[in-house]
C-alpha cells in the first residue's frame, strides 16, 4: 500500500512538472492595478468601479495602488519594472500617449507595455464665464484674431488634458490664445468663472455641474457627437472645425512579456466588467463613456493617439517645464 501511494505521488509530481505555465489557474492571487494619480481624482474613481467588478469576474480581488508623481510617470515606470505575470496591471490616462513627447521616460511607453483594453473615454468642454460675450464658437474665435495674445486660457497644468485640448484648439482655428497654467482643474475652473481667465476645456466630470447651474457658458465639446448632458451644446466639428476631436481617456496594459492567455483573461474581465449594466450606469454617472474593448483595437487606438500628439506638441513647441 505504501510503494503504491509513494507510485502514486512520484507519478503526480511528474505529470505537474509537465503541465505548462499557461494552463495553471489564472487568477490564483489578488491584483494590483496601479493607478498613477491620486485618489479621488477621475481615473482612480473610474479605476475603482471596473476593479470591483472585475475582481467579481475573476474571483479575486483588484487592489488599487496609487502611484502619483511626475504626470503618471512614476506609476507606469513602476508597472514597466514589475514581473509580466499578469498580477500587476495599470490603469493610465491620456498622458500615456503624450508623456514621451513631453519628458524623459524610463520606459517607452509603446515598447515596455501591452495595451489591454480602452475602458472609457469623456469629451471636455470648451466653457467661458457666463457672462462672457461670447454666444458661438465663432464668436470667440473672431475676437481671439482681433486681438492675438490677449484672450487667455486656462489649463489644470502644463502637458495636461486641458493644456493640449487648447493649443489644438490654437492649431485648428490659427488662433494664439495665451496659455495660464495652473495647479489643478479646480483653481483653473473658478478663475473662468470669476472672468480673470477667458476659457477653459474642462472634462466633462467636473464642468457639467457648472454648466448645468449656470455658473459657466459651454460653447462646445470636443467629441465628435454632442454629449446627453448638453443636447444643444454644438461639437467643435459642427462649429466649423471639422477636423477636432479630443477625447480624454482611461485604459488598462500589462507589461510587455505578459503571456498572451494572461492578456485575454483581463482583457475579457474589462470587457464583462464595462458591459454590465449597474457598471456602465456608475461610470456614465461620473461623466465618462464606457467603452471595453479587445487589445489589438486599444494597440491602435494607443498608437494613433501617439502620433497625433507627439506632432502637436512638436508643431505648437510644448514645453513641460
Amino acid at each position: 500500500m505504501r510503494k503504491t501511494l509513494l507510485g502514486l505521488c512520484k507519478g503526480l509530481t511528474i505529470m505537474a512538472a509537465l503541465v505548462p505555465l499557461g494552463a495553471i489557474a489564472f487568477p490564483d492571487k489578488p491584483i494590483r492595478m496601479v493607478v498613477p494619480y491620486s485618489a479621488g481624482g477621475g481615473a482612480d474613481n473610474t479605476a475603482r468601479i471596473v476593479a470591483q467588478k472585475m475582481g467579481e469576474i475573476l474571483g479575486q480581488t483588484i487592489v488599487i495602488d496609487n502611484k502619483p508623481g511626475a504626470g503618471g510617470v512614476i506609476g507606469a515606470d513602476a508597472v514597466a519594472k514589475a514581473a509580466p505575470d499578469g498580477y500587476t496591471v495599470l490603469y493610465d490616462a491620456s498622458a500615456f500617449a503624450v508623456n514621451g513627447a513631453l519628458r524623459k521616460l524610463p520606459f517607452d511607453p509603446l515598447g515596455d507595455f501591452i495595451p489591454v483594453s480602452l475602458v472609457v473615454t469623456a469629451p471636455q468642454i470648451l466653457v467661458v464665464a457666463a457672462n462672457a460675450p461670447y454666444k458661438t464658437v465663432a464668436d470667440f474665435i473672431a475676437s481671439a484674431k482681433k486681438t492675438p495674445g490677449k484672450l487667455t486660457y486656462a489649463s489644470a497644468g502644463a502637458g495636461t488634458g486641458s493644456h493640449l485640448a487648447a493649443e489644438m484648439f490654437n492649431e485648428q482655428a490659427k488662433i494664439e490664445l495665451l496659455h495660464i497654467p495652473y495647479k489643478g482643474g479646480a483653481p483653473a475652473l473658478t478663475d473662468v468663472m470669476g472672468g480673470q481667465v477667458a476659457t477653459y476645456f474642462g472634462n466633462s466630470a467636473s464642468t457639467l455641474q457648472y454648466v448645468a447651474s449656470g455658473k459657466l457658458k459651454a460653447l462646445a465639446v470636443t467629441s465628435r457627437k454632442r454629449i446627453p448632458g448638453l443636447p444643444n451644446t454644438p461639437t467643435l466639428a459642427e462649429s466649423g472645425m471639422p477636423d477636432y476631436e479630443v477625447l480624454e481617456w482611461n485604459g488598462v496594459f500589462v507589461p510587455k512579456g505578459t503571456a498572451q492567455d494572461r492578456v485575454q483573461a483581463i482583457a475579457a474581465a474589462v470587457q464583462k466588467a464595462v458591459a454590465d449594466p449597474g457598471v456602465r450606469a456608475k461610470l456614465q454617472h461620473t461623466g465618462v463613456d464606457p467603452v471595453g474593448n479587445a487589445p489589438e483595437a486599444f494597440k491602435r487606438f494607443v498608437q494613433a493617439e501617439s502620433l497625433r500628439w507627439h506632432a502637436l506638441v512638436k508643431a505648437r513647441g510644448i514645453r513641460v517645464e
